[in-house]
This record gives C-alpha cells, structure tokens and sequence, in this order.
C-alpha cells in the first residue's frame, strides 16, 4: 500500500514537473510571463489547414511579416497586448471551422490567447502612437474583407504570430529594459 502511494506520488510529480518544463518563458519589453508554443502550435497545426484551404483573398495580407519585424524598441509588450486582443475579439469570435475537432482546436488557441492576456494585465504596456498605427493597419486590412473571411485568412496567418512568439522566448533577459 505504501509503495502503491508513493509511485503515485512520483508520477504526479514527474507530470507536475513534464508540465513546467513544457512551458516557455516569454520576454516583452520589463514583462515576463509563461506560454506553451508547444501547444500553440499542436492546435494551430490542426486548423491551419482549413484556414488555409478557405482562403480565397490571396492578394491580402493581414498580418505581414514587416508588420512584426518592424516593432518599435519598448513597444513589443503594447504590440502583443494589442495583437492578442485583436485575435480574441474580431479573429476567433468569427472563424468557424467546419469539423468539431477544428473547432477544439480553435477554441483551445483563443483561450490560450485569453490566457496570455490574462497574465500580461500584471504588465504595464506603454503605447506609442505608431504601435497602435502598426494595430490598426491590421485592422484595416481586416476590414476589407468579409468578416468570415478575413477571421479565416488571419488564422491562415497565426504562423507568424507564432514565429514571432516563439523568437520572444529566445531574448536574453538582461537586455530587456
């Protein structure tokens, strides 16, 4: 009996240890907080395809890449507070994938985006004006299209949101102001 315990206490502390070690420490201008790319990207790879597939507006980029590359010094915890709200609110509010397990999917990448915010209002983002001009390009763009299309073209572009992530994770924290 005792033995029967305590190897269930060692594998609750090897899933309990599994489940850290899984998660990435992301860096944002002063602000810091936990993301599983790892899993962003399981349920991103699960939708991606029909994203894609659905994506009839191939002369439209809502997200480009410049768009990331191009955040200002200090700016990168206003632009990721910005960029995950425009996601929950207009992007995952109206993509709606066909298959119930694209549709799991979807939802457990918006409420890991809901998560990320949640952690960020610990955070204090200070905007400039050019970051929220960088945000509402996007939205422009956006705009442009029918609300179910371009809720399905951004989710065909959550690849670069997650590149960008995941290059987050890499900075050296020392050189964070």
């Amino acid at each position: 009996m005792v033995i029967k315990m305590l190897l269930c206490c060692f594998a609750s502390l090897l899933l309990l240890l599994s489940k850290a070690a899984e998660s990435r420490t992301l860096h944002a201008d002063s602000c810091s907080f936990n993301v599983h790319t790892h899993e962003l990207r399981k349920y991103y790879s699960d939708v991606r395809s029909h994203a894609i597939s659905g994506d009839t507006e191939i002369g439209v980029r809502i997200l480009d890449k410049s768009l990331m590359k191009d955040v200002q010094e200090g700016q990168t915890c206003c632009f990721l507070r910005l960029l995950l709200r425009f996601y929950v609110e207009r992007v995952f509010s109206h993509f709606s994938p066909s298959e119930p397990h694209q549709l799991r999917c979807s939802s457990a990448l918006a409420n890991a985006f809901v998560s990320i915010r949640r952690d960020m209002h610990k955070c204090h983002c200070h905007c400039a004006e050019g970051t929220q001009r960088q945000i509402d390009s996007m939205h422009t763009e956006f705009d442009k299209l029918q609300i179910q299309d371009a809720a399905q073209k951004a989710v065909g572009e959550l690849n670069t949101v997650l590149d960008w992530l995941e290059g987050l994770g890499h900075k050296n924290p020392e050189l964070i102001a």
